[in-house]
């Protein structure tokens, strides 16, 4: 590849990611309702038709999002599971962490596990990015069990009911603390 072809990628790469940056901020400042193409375009300094070389709208452009924010979970996850010194603790943390990263980006949140999407879940397809994520969780469990993927899976459920709840206003944003410590609990069976 020459010099030049590789500086036109370099630049490429640096356009689509300041898009995935610009439609970030745009969702969690005012909302993905206001994430539009033409705004985006106004945002990043460049033409519309420019956004549509990089994506096909913007359904892709949140999907770009969500998995921009699948891989930061994932590695969020992994470090409190790795620096919990009690393994018996490393659910908690890991739980903790998660409520966390969608109390701070809920608009990011959203792209990822609410808004609609055709990201795959639990499948073949799924993205590396978001099966690490999950695979923190089943880390947790010990490996002899046979159902270390659905207490992974359950937790996970019940943690994104108290995430999507409290933001939503559902429930009392105090007591986050006692709830983490009934799943953890309760399913993992640790203090």
């Amino acid at each position: 590849m020459s010099a030049i072809s590789e500086r036109r990628e370099r630049e490429r790469a640096q356009r689509h990611q300041l898009i995935i940056t610009a439609a970030r901020e745009l969702a969690e400042a005012e909302g993905w309702e206001a994430v539009t193409t033409r705004r985006l375009a106004e945002r990043v300094e460049y033409s519309q038709p420019v956004l549509y070389s990089h994506f096909d709208g913007k359904d892709a452009i949140m999907r770009a999002v969500a998995l921009e924010g699948f891989a930061e979970l994932a590695d969020r996850l992994r470090r409190v599971r790795l620096a919990s010194t009690e393994p018996s603790r490393a659910l908690h943390a890991v739980g903790r962490a998660y409520l966390d990263f969608a109390a701070e980006q809920p608009a990011l949140y959203q792209a990822m596990f609410e808004l609609p999407t055709d990201v795959k879940f639990a499948h073949a397809e799924t993205p590396a990015s978001l099966r690490a994520g999950f695979d923190e969780f089943v880390s947790c469990f010990d490996p002899d069990d046979p159902r270390r993927e659905l207490l992974a899976e359950v937790t996970w459920s019940a943690l994104h009911g108290i995430a999507a709840l409290a933001k939503s206003g559902r429930i009392p944003p105090g007591g986050q603390a006692e709830r983490l410590d009934l799943i953890v609990t309760r399913i993992a069976g640790t203090p």
